[in-house]
């Protein structure tokens, strides 16, 4: 093991090293300059005081082979790490050509994802999941690279900072967790974060992790510890933690004022122990550099910030007009059946045997797709509802798992995991049932805008399975529709089968496409023979086409999932008792949505009943519903009407779930009701 100290480290490393923290620190102290002549850079998180450690990060960073995850305060560390001037300035001020995000993203967010330094949100320690999933995947295929996950102290009051440490001591991977610690979230000093002096020794009774402990502003002992927890990841003995002393020298941030908060003497104290002061004596205490070399080596780092100035300010903004580039990433398209409609004749399938009839496909068809979740992979049972059952059995364990009852950690891991290489296919049961899934939430929104934010360099090949609506007797927890809140993200497709066929069609294009998808599926129809449909061998659904499964002039219904089928026996009824038809539209995908079978729809019957599962107050029909008035207004007979579930949770007593839910007769009363408008 190479061990580093100021007597014996080779004269040019020093000097290296030297002039990539004179570099930064020239950049860190001239980066809120930007922001006062009105240039950019309108978030800096100042890194002066954690030099050591961050010099120590980018240096036993191998591009290309380790995936490092920075944190905002990160400058020296991807510096370090190989980023030049010119292209730290331009994610400062937010330029086109801005190597981490063209300009889409948050100033000091610095990536550069063609060598695995990845573009990360800005919320507090989120990314450690997904250090955590790629690091999964560099141990199943086997490859001598750790993940580094970088953050500071507050972060580990996360839930999701647990999650992703404890998972990946589980599972023995090889990620390196830094916790640069200075003393402060903000203003919150870090006996309001937590009980112990160092936060790191929190995980310290997680079996197959290691913690090290370094002086951040030292650049030996960061140096010296960096390198023996990178090796002790890539023993295979599991994770390694960082616990990095620090100081923050400023503020938190241009927008903070830390003479609010800290008095005179931590001011001085903070600034006494200025990591780069430190390290210039030390040169010249130990003969190993002159100060006029270190004068050379100051103007050359002054030279290139100037240099990269003048460069980074003639680089074009971003065009306005490509604000809908990179939203979602690309579609699967070698479709048999080009609209997702057939004629096959055969034998029906339920709808749930679709479901694992295609999982088994795909994971047949492409080696490099996995599934977990929660109950998935036990013995014969292959989920609550048995989805995934016999999936284990054929496509072994390293495939096919359990995960911890986490749901942050099951997307967490997925987005991660798939950053490995883009032929990965994952899928996930984000929950046992969808209502579950709102600690997922954070990592939902974060997968939504992944593409979009890397300008199209990176985007989650991940399918997201929940077993979706009522009809069970489920009540709370049990019952929720929840595509309402969900389909609101821009970057995430978002579909809803209500038939064998579509289940089956639309989950091959989700797993065969690039990008994040939503599958919910209505749980009531899995085994309901309403739903059983022939599938076409290889059958698949195109995102953003709607079925049209009756037809009709007199009025028309627009409806998707459980309401589907409810639908279909109201408009039959109604045609039973008075004679009116009524066509029935089965979306199937809420994002994209096919708009055009809508419009059609409305000037050939121009009476609309939006039906749907979820709340009519607030629920996904008030969009169709806008949608509709805005665009096909002339050819409306009568109001947009709509169908839902009563404005309240979903009780568990079966007359307490009949009152809330839509059922045929409701439906019914406000057809009939549409149709003598």
């Amino acid at each position: 093991m190479t061990k580093y100290s100021i007597k014996d480290t080779d004269k040019k490393k020093l000097k290296e090293w030297l002039y990539l923290m004179l570099l930064g620190r020239k950049i860190d102290s001239k980066a809120p300059n930007y922001l006062r002549q009105a240039l950019g850079w309108s978030y800096h998180a100042p890194y002066a005081g954690h030099d050591g450690i961050q010099l120590a990060i980018g240096q036993v960073f191998e591009k290309n082979k380790d995936h490092f995850f920075p944190y905002y305060r990160d400058m020296l560390s991807v510096i370090s790490a190989g980023m030049s001037a010119e292209e730290i300035i331009l994610n400062g001020i937010s330029k086109d050509s801005d190597p981490s995000s063209g300009g889409r993203h948050m100033s000091n967010h610095f990536a550069k994802p063609e060598w695995n330094i990845h573009n990360v949100s800005s919320s507090t320690g989120n990314h450690v999941l997904h250090a955590a999933g790629v690091a999964r995947a560099i141990k199943y295929y086997d490859e001598k690279a750790v993940a580094i996950s970088s953050q500071g102290e507050s972060s580990v009051s996360e839930g999701y900072v647990y999650e992703a440490i404890n998972g990946a001591a589980k599972e023995q991977l090889p990620v390196v967790f830094v916790i640069q610690d200075n003393g402060y979230g903000i203003s919150v000093p870090k006996k309001d974060q937590t009980t112990l002096p160092k936060s790191g020794d929190a995980f310290g009774s997680i079996p197959n992790l290691k913690i090290f402990h370094c002086n951040g502003k030292d650049v030996f002992d960061s140096m010296n510890t960096m390198v023996k927890a990178k090796e002790y990841a890539l023993s295979g003995k599991g994770p390694a933690i960082v616990h990095a002393s620090c100081v923050r020298i400023h503020s938190h941030s241009n927008s903070d004022r830390h003479e609010l908060y800290r008095d005179d003497y931590e001011l001085k104290y903070v600034k006494d122990n200025d990591p780069i002061d430190k390290f210039k004596r030390m040169l010249i205490r130990y003969k190993r550099l002159t100060e006029e070399e270190i004068t050379e080596i100051d103007e050359k780092a002054a030279a290139e910030l100037k240099k990269a100035h003048k460069t980074a300010l003639k680089a074009k903004n971003p065009d306005p007009e490509s604000i809908y580039d990179f939203l979602y990433a690309k579609e699967y398209s070698d479709h048999k059946y080009p609209d997702g409609l057939h004629n096959e004749k055969g034998e029906s399938v339920k709808f749930i045997e679709a479901l694992n009839t295609t999982l088994k496909e795909e994971f047949r068809n492409n080696p490099d797709t996995f599934i977990w979740g929660q109950d998935i992979a036990n013995k014969d049972k292959g989920g609550i509802f048995n989805v995934s059952k016999g999936m284990q059995q054929e496509f072994g364990q390293r495939r096919v798992f359990n995960a911890p009852i986490a749901e942050d950690f099951i997307l967490g891991t997925a987005n991660g995991m798939s950053r490995y290489d883009n032929k990965i296919r994952i899928v996930v049961e984000g929950a046992e049932f969808a209502d579950y899934f709102w600690p997922a939430m954070e990592q939902y929104v974060e997968m939504s805008h992944e593409y979009w934010r890397t300008k199209g360099k990176f985007a989650p090949n991940v399918t997201i399975r929940l077993a979706s609506g009522g009809y069970i007797g489920g009540g709370l927890y049990h019952s929720q529709s929840t595509e309402g809140v969900l389909s609101a993200f821009p970057g995430m497709r978002v579909v809803y089968p209500s038939f064998a066929d579509d289940a089956a069609g639309l989950l091959r294009t989700a797993m065969r496409s690039e990008g994040p998808t939503l599958f919910l599926e209505p749980k009531a129809l899995y085994n309901n023979p309403d739903a059983a449909t022939v599938v076409p061998e290889g059958f698949s659904v195109p995102f953003g086409k709607a079925r049209l499964i009756r037809e009709g002039e007199k009025a028309a219904i627009i409806t998707y999932g459980n309401t589907t089928h409810l639908s279909l026996k109201a408009a039959a009824k109604l045609e039973k008792e008075t004679g009116a038809q009524v066509a029935v539209l089965d979306l199937r995908s809420l994002n994209p949505l096919d708009e055009d079978a809508i419009i059609n729809l409305v000037q050939n019957t121009g009476k609309i009943l939006i039906v749907h599962e979820d709340k009519t107050f607030a629920g996904f029909g008030g969009e169709l519903s806008a949608l509709i008035t805005e665009k096909a207004f002339e050819f409306l007979d009568a109001p947009v009407m709509r169908i839902g579930s009563e404005n309240t949770p979903v009780g568990f007593n079966p007359v307490l779930e009949k009152a809330i839910l839509p059922g045929v007769e409701k439906i019914y009363s406000q057809l009939l009701k549409l149709v003598n408008y």
